[in-house]
């Protein structure tokens, strides 16, 4: 069946029962469920589900994703005759902490969600995940019955919602939620100012600047009791709405929410597809997921490139390309090629990954100044450690980045194959037999360099699957 009778048989037959009208969009239904397990088991079970309060936000034009991204895919299938009727790649926290020590140790659970447009009539939820040679496989499944009682569609408090930046209606556009975290209610005014600034941030970089028009930007703050979200490696402990703390498997700089019912109910008051979580703090900090959410801590000297580069990961699952900064993730001896985009294992200089955009003439691998960035990044990274060991002031570890950028501008701006796309060892936190497209990249380095080509023709790909373009 073509895509165009997949989309009549979705918004035409299976959901009218939620539409006055054809032309009305459906609500939008999401499967809540825990993620349980080891580095060696996994084991899902339904939570709830339930009904968010917003019609369905998506592009009836694209409703099944053909980009092959992320770690994890779930496919919506008609019950009775199997067909595909919307599908999505994503990643999850559970796929990120399954890679660390912690999971070889002990069992954990993650609360994580599912969201697509209401059916009518009866459903198949199908989640898969890439087996060890990268294909996906079936783990789940779960029937998903419009009409059963147990759904919950309770109505909730309307927080409010922000026009940050509005180009068109929701179907038609890639609908990205400014979320704000550990804002008091005195502080909402803060908050606006934050995601208006946030936004312009987003459209000053290709390829975003040049597609703003695709865009709609909203906003909610949602009051904390306190200013700040939890920072367990220095004592903070704080409820903030959404749950934002940094230290997230044991990284002092990785921001997430493990706390996915408070995100999704805050989130659910918005038109989405991606979500951007400001943290109300100044100390360094993001994090990003594919599909899931970024975060950025909104205060600090360098927020404006960390929103950037965790943004990079949660909308285009771009892989982050430098291999000297610490990471909570144990690297396997054993590599597959990644799934994202902008890295590779595989060197054949007659079939790379990216081979169309490489340049003419460039060898590979490309040669760059390997060893005296890794001896000077090192030594950075070891003075960074020092200055969180010691609690300095955030102001030592601004300038210390300062100096660190400085340095790398020159090193890697200067060198020969500088803008050239070839491929240069050293990318997804390994240092050897990985390779990313260019010397410099903002999922490379904190230094003031647009996305690869590469990486934007990634984030553009990702546009148009949520954006009406013929």
């Amino acid at each position: 069946m073509t895509e165009r009778k997949t989309l009549l048989t979705l918004f035409a037959l299976h959901f009218v029962a939620v539409a006055a009208t054809a032309s009305e969009s459906p609500s939008t239904l999401r499967v809540d469920y825990y993620h349980t397990g080891t580095a060696s088991e996994e084991i899902l079970s339904l939570d709830r589900v339930v009904v968010e309060p917003l019609p369905w936000p998506g592009n009836p034009h694209r409703p099944l994703d053909d980009t092959n991204l992320g770690k994890y895919f779930f496919e919506v299938r008609d019950a009775q005759s199997g067909e595909p009727l919307y599908s999505r790649g994503f990643a999850s926290i559970y796929g990120e902490w399954e890679t660390t020590g912690e999971a070889r140790r002990m069992r954990r659970t993650f609360h994580e969600s599912l969201r697509f447009p209401m059916p009518a009539a009866p459903v198949r939820v199908v989640l898969k995940k890439r087996d060890p040679k990268n294909v996906f496989r079936k783990i789940w499944d779960l029937e998903v019955d419009p009409r059963d009682m147990f759904i919950d569609d309770s109505s909730r408090s309307d927080p409010g919602l922000i026009e940050i930046h509005r180009s068109g209606d929701p179907e038609t556009k890639v609908d990205l939620l400014l979320l704000g975290d550990g804002y008091t209610a005195a502080e909402c005014g803060k908050f606006e100012r934050d995601a208006k600034r946030t936004a312009e941030v987003l459209f000053a970089v290709s390829p975003f600047s040049d597609r703003r028009s695709d865009f709609n930007v909203w906003g909610l703050c949602p009051p904390s009791a306190e200013s700040g979200v939890s920072r367990p490696s220095t004592g903070v402990h704080m409820r903030s709405p959404v749950g934002a703390t940094y230290d997230a498997f044991g990284s002092e700089r990785y921001v997430l929410t493990f706390d996915n019912r408070a995100f999704r109910e805050h989130a659910a008051w918005a038109p989405y597809e991606f979500v951007e979580i400001l943290v109300n703090s100044k100390i360094y900090g993001g994090g990003g997921i594919f599909g899931l959410y970024g975060t950025v801590a909104i205060d600090n000297d360098f927020a404006n490139y960390i929103f950037v580069h965790e943004f990079g990961h949660h909308f285009a699952g771009l892989a982050d390309e430098y291999y000297t900064s610490a990471v909570a993730y144990e690297i396997p001896e054993d590599r597959v090629e990644p799934w994202e985009v902008n890295a590779t294992v595989l060197l054949d200089s007659d079939d790379l990954k990216w081979s169309d955009l490489a340049n003419a003439g460039v060898e590979v691998p490309s040669p760059w100044p390997k060893k005296e960035f890794e001896t000077h990044s090192l030594e950075i990274q070891e003075r960074r450690r020092r200055i969180r060991a010691e609690n300095r002031p955030e102001a030592e570890m601004s300038a210390l980045f300062r100096e660190q950028q400085a340095y790398e501008t020159e090193l890697l701006g200067s060198a020969p194959l500088a803008g050239k796309v070839g491929a240069f060892e050293g990318a997804n936190y390994a240092a050897r037999g990985s390779y990313r497209p260019q010397i410099d990249c903002v999922m490379f380095s904190r230094n003031e360099v647009p996305f690869c080509a590469v990486c934007r023709r990634g984030i553009e790909q990702v546009i148009d699957l949520y954006t009406d373009r013929p």
